[in-house]
């Protein structure tokens, strides 16, 4: 039977984290010890502390110093992260201190992130310097789990998701076009139905990505998975590939005009869900940080929303 993990009062010190980290870089006890400022005696408790916390051995001692255990490499690992990420909350809040800088977390799906929001936020940093945008891509559907779970300031989804319990206004209208390979047959059709494609060899973007999510969705709807030959991390990449005859992809319109080229032409998809209204949504204005608030309103007003 597995060790019951111990029952113990000790919380994780950030500073016994650095002693480990100082002791495994050193190889040695004493020398974590001299650069931590401490005795040794003092050391090897804070250590012993630690790992009866975790309930496992870290270090294996001998003559020669210490070794790291598999668990001890684990905690080596994590420690690391932790401590750029504790530099960076220190970098943070004395930011917040000195009262000069703001950031706002905006959540949106694919066609927001690579194709509006872009010279929109660009437009609103230059004229917000203390304020810095923290941009995430996810699908619709994840915007709003993580906008209900406080993890998102401002949040841009497709109409076909329930904003019940957030305010929402117009943002951009989103259209997704089929793109071939210009000598492809499709060339002498002016529409085309997803369902029509399904069975073609696409390109297209990483299978997390908001895009990629909406249409293995929507093919698995006809029971098929896509057959996807390469993912790429970029609208520009995909226009590429598909342009050099590797397959096809479903894409922005707005992204397909910016990228046309002699070698790849896109139709109109007739399926319904493929042209969506985008919304620019958030929590009710008194729970917006001022700096939030200066976001939604930018992309919520008429100026911003022009097409």
């Amino acid at each position: 039977m597995p060790r019951p993990l111990p029952s113990v009062s000790y919380r994780i010190d950030p500073f016994d984290l650095k002693l480990f980290a100082c002791v495994a870089d050193a190889g040695s006890i004493t020398a974590g010890a001299a650069r931590m400022h401490l005795s040794l005696a003092a050391a090897s408790v804070r250590l012993q502390q630690l790992e009866h916390a975790f309930g496992v051995a870290m270090l294996r001692r001998s003559k020669r110093g210490v070794t790291l255990t598999d668990a001890g490499r684990t905690l080596l690992r994590h420690t690391a992260r932790l401590e750029t990420d504790i530099e960076a909350m220190h970098a943070d809040m004395a930011a917040h201190a000195r009262g000069i800088r703001a950031t706002v977390r905006v959540l949106c799906n694919t066609a927001a992130m690579t194709e509006h929001l872009p010279p929109l936020m660009g437009a609103f940093l230059i004229a917000h310097p203390g304020v810095d945008v923290e941009l995430q891509e996810l699908g619709s559907h994840d915007v709003l789990v993580a906008m209900r779970q406080q993890l998102g300031d401002v949040g841009i989804v497709a109409d076909y998701v329930n904003t019940q319990g957030l305010i929402a206004h117009a943002f951009r209208e989103d259209r997704l076009v089929a793109l071939f390979p210009s000598r492809h047959g499709q060339r002498r059709k002016r529409t085309v139905s997803f369902a029509e494609l399904v069975d073609l060899p696409f390109v297209g973007l990483p299978a997390d990505s908001g895009l990629s999510r909406l249409l293995q969705r929507e093919a698995l709807r006809y029971g098929k998975m896509l057959q996807h030959r390469l993912r790429v991390r970029s609208f520009d990449a995909v226009v590429q590939l598909v342009g050099d005859g590797v397959g096809i992809a479903i894409i922005p319109e707005r992204a397909a005009r910016r990228l046309a080229s002699d070698s790849t032409a896109y139709r109109s998809l007739r399926d319904t869900w493929a042209t969506r209204q985008l919304l620019v949504c958030a929590a009710a204005d008194h729970d917006l940080s001022p700096a939030a608030l200066d976001v939604f309103r930018f992309l919520a007003n008429d100026r911003a929303t022009q097409a």
